[in-house]
């Protein structure tokens, strides 16, 4: 049989983001779309041919329907064997741990991460390399070129296959494996913890917790691990059941989608320890009674804690962090010795420094951590680290490790200020009037700090050399304070500005203040720079976090 050869013509805007491709549903179920695409990866990775490609997604909508076209796609361009999710799931870092563990050539990930689903939701699908992480810039823009010159897709007219039932079935050759999506996951985990630490600490009749799954990827990954293996009470998972609309909910763990589970933790103090994790399972929300973990000051924790892990006993090689993440971890790096590094917001800029060994841990301010162990953040992974090290520090909880942490190193007041579906117009005049501002700023005052350097942040690779510019808009006092300004790329509907502020604190007894009111000169300064309140009409920021 041979393959159909489609003629279609390019798509505009098929260019990929930070985390791969994020469109609506509707623009990705006209007719071609989703095909221009998947074909574009596949003539631009020649290493696909006769390899094998793994292929999931997070369950949401249109997700089934995805899978099986490439699926038919796969097979008509030459590949060998596909490794798929049962019922088509495979959390981002679990696709990562696939990848990796079966040699793939790449990987397909069908998630819009954080975004809402449903029909009139979101959708997206990026490209995993063969080390299990995204995709870099370089292959991308081959990816996005092919884009814009493609004329045909090919494809087998094939009957969907059983994605049901772990099992081996076949497109004219093409292998095809459904497997268990969270086997090599759970299997990976548990060569990094010690869950016999954690079992104890989960039965203890006075340790309250809770994970929310937030109806999206990890609901089975979470009662496989929390439950089955470590023997936590059923209804300490919540929203376990993957929907594909998440139950109509936006599946982003932060205090304002997870308003529930933050209630009855911080501001109830009901729950010794509680989380959450997004649509893909690549994001965690960390909570303790009485008090959130910001993301910032959880990649610093486990990184000064990390020996007290089994898989981390050894020490750390370095850590990285994203650019607008605090730098609470540069400061535990400091500390311990270890090399440091600030990226590109984008977890594909880790990758290279996590294959040369450069660094063990890493993280974004937007509530993604992870390690050495895959090539993406990690959700599960950073809540199974924070049972772990309560586990093993007796009488410790969330607050006490955060106090103890900050008396060590520091605190670095952090929160970031969201303003979603703005004017794109009106977004990028906004960031204009402070890149315009950037070289007079340098010995101005914000409140009683003095502007050390004001840029628009580059990279150069330590490991390739590539350069990455106009990363983010920064407003530096000296160690003391930052103010920085970007517009995000992942969402799919107008612009979102997102404004960080930061400052750091020595003084334990001036380290248990209001975040908020800490950061109030900052968060003025940035709205007397760019005037974004006012020009979108807004009385302030829809998410803060």
């Amino acid at each position: 049989m041979s393959p159909h050869e489609i003629a279609i013509t390019p798509f505009d805007g098929q260019k990929p983001g930070t985390s791969g491709l994020r469109k609506k549903v509707m623009v990705f179920r006209q007719p071609g779309y989703l095909e221009a695409f998947v074909q574009s990866v596949f003539d631009t990775q020649a290493d696909l041919r006769g390899g094998t490609l793994v292929l999931g997604g997070d369950g949401r909508f249109f997700n089934r329907q995805a899978i099986q076209v490439i699926l038919r796609m796969a097979a008509a361009n030459g590949i060998a064997r596909a490794l798929v999710g049962r019922a088509g799931i495979l959390s981002t870092p679990a696709a990562s741990a696939v990848i990796r563990r079966h040699g793939a050539q790449g990987g397909l990930v069908l998630s819009a991460s954080h975004n809402p689903g449903g029909p009139d939701g979101d959708f997206g699908i990026k490209f995993n390399i063969g080390n299990g992480g995204p995709a870099p810039e370089s292959v991308t823009e081959a990816i996005y070129r092919r884009t814009t010159q493609i004329e045909r897709y090919r494809v087998f007219d094939h009957h969907d296959l059983d994605l049901d039932h772990v099992s081996l079935q076949h497109i004219n050759g093409m292998a095809v494996e459904v497997i268990d999506p969270v086997d090599d996951y759970a299997a990976l985990q548990e060569t990094l913890f010690d869950f016999e630490a954690i079992r104890a600490l989960i039965r203890r009749p006075d340790f309250r917790f809770r994970f929310d799954a937030m109806h999206a990827v990890t609901g089975p990954y979470a009662k496989r691990l929390l439950v089955e293996m470590l023997g936590a009470p059923a209804d300490a998972v919540i929203n376990a059941e993957p929907k594909e609309d998440f139950g109509g909910h936006h599946p982003d763990p932060n205090p304002a989608h997870a308003e529930a589970l933050y209630r009855e933790t911080v501001l109830e103090a009901r729950l010794d320890f509680a989380a959450a994790s997004d649509g893909d399972g690549d994001r965690n929300m960390i909570l303790g009674r009485g008090i959130a973990v910001s993301p910032s000051d959880s990649l610093a924790v486990l990184a000064a804690n990390a020996t007290l892990v089994p898989g981390y006993a050894k020490g750390l090689a370095g850590v990285a962090r994203s650019m607008p993440t605090s730098r609470a971890a540069d400061a535990v790096a400091a500390g311990l010795g270890i090399a440091s590094f600030e990226t590109p917001t984008g977890w594909k800029f880790f990758g290279n420094l996590l294959d040369a060994g450069r660094i063990t841990l890493c993280g974004e301010e937007s509530y993604g951590t992870s390690s050495a162990h895959v090539r993406e953040k990690d959700g599960l992974w950073a809540v199974l680290f924070w049972l772990n090290l309560l586990a093993v520090k007796p009488g410790e909880t969330v607050a006490s490790l955060l106090t103890t942490h900050w008396r060590r190193f520091g605190r670095h007041y952090y929160s970031r200020h969201d303003y979603e579906a703005v004017d794109a117009g009106i977004a990028a005049a906004a960031l204009q009037r402070l890149r315009d501002a950037l070289p007079s700023l340098p010995g101005n005052r914000i409140g009683g700090l003095v502007v050390t350097t004001a840029d628009d942040f580059a990279y150069t690779d330590p490991i390739d050399q590539s350069i990455s510019t106009g990363q983010g808009l920064r407003v530096v006092c000296g160690e003391q304070a930052r103010v920085i300004a970007r517009l995000s790329g992942t969402g799919t509907e107008g612009a979102t500005v997102r404004l960080y502020f930061e400052l750091f604190e020595a003084d334990p007894a001036r380290q248990r203040d209001d975040v908020q009111a800490r950061i109030a000169p900052l968060v003025d300064f940035a709205e007397h720079m760019t005037g974004l309140r006012a020009a979108s009409g807004r009385r302030g920021p829809d998410v803060i976090t």
